[in-house]
């Protein structure tokens, strides 16, 4: 199985709306998922510039997926939909 990419995104809009709470996912997923998923962070994914006025920020890509209005439990659900791991 190929690894589940999660691309957080640490550029400045992100950051300031919540992206700095993101950070946590670096000592999450490890535990959580081990080596299935890789996380790493990106200065900007340059997705609010697409339609800044409606930004949805922070932003986080998993794969091919973009989680706007991103949050720690948004992102896990994503990740856990892709490795098909029920949730209660």
């Amino acid at each position: 199985m190929k690894k589940i990419e999660v691309k957080v995104c640490l550029g400045t809009t992100c950051f300031v709306m919540g992206g700095s709470n993101l950070q946590e996912l670096n000592d999450i997923i490890p535990k959580k998922y081990g080596d299935k998923v890789e996380v790493s962070a990106s200065n900007c994914l340059g997705l609010c510039s697409i339609n800044w006025e409606y930004s949805k920020a922070p932003y986080v890509k998993v794969d091919d997926e973009v989680v706007n209005e991103a949050t720690v439990e948004k992102v896990l659900e994503v990740i856990d939909r892709k490795l098909n791991i029920k949730t209660l």
